[in-house]
């Protein structure tokens, strides 16, 4: 049940994200994708994670307890967090600090947790900042990949 309810969040949540990215027009463009590019991906992978966490079949026919609701809780607290700390500690800090939580939070380990979730930053942060030209904020780490 936990599943579905978070799933349907992550639904709203993309569909509100897409509507947002809507707005996100450069005066000059100097892109070639555009800076509505990568939230609007987000929001597709999203939505599409949450579509699928609302019609797979149930693991277990349990209720609804506190249990599934910490679940909802921290992975929800995670992605908060991740959108107020993403300009500071830059993508793939950020990324790789709100993969560890979420990823426990569905019963990784705390050490696949943090190879998935640095790997999951360098990896997007080359795709998009390096291979499709799309500028993300490096945070903390500018010194290392050339501080934008």
């Amino acid at each position: 049940m936990s599943d579905r309810v978070f799933g349907a969040v992550c639904v709203v949540v993309a569909a509100g994200m897409a509507w947002a990215a809507q707005e996100y027009v450069a005066p000059i463009s100097y892109e070639p994708v555009g800076p509505r590019a990568f939230p609007m991906l987000l929001a597709a992978l999203l939505a599409i994670g949450g579509i699928w966490l609302l019609i797979r079949p149930s693991p277990n026919a349990a209720g609804f307890g506190a249990a599934q609701l910490k679940v909802i809780a921290l992975s929800s607290a995670a992605i908060f967090a991740y959108a107020a700390l993403f300009t500071t500690l830059g993508f793939v800090v950020a990324s790789a600090l709100m993969a560890v939580p979420v990823g426990m939070a569905f019963g990784g380990t705390l050490k696949n947790c943090v190879m998935v979730g640095v790997g999951l930053g360098i990896g997007l942060f080359l795709l998009f900042d390096r291979l499709l030209d799309v500028v993300l904020p490096t945070g903390v780490l500018s010194f290392l990949l050339g501080g934008r």
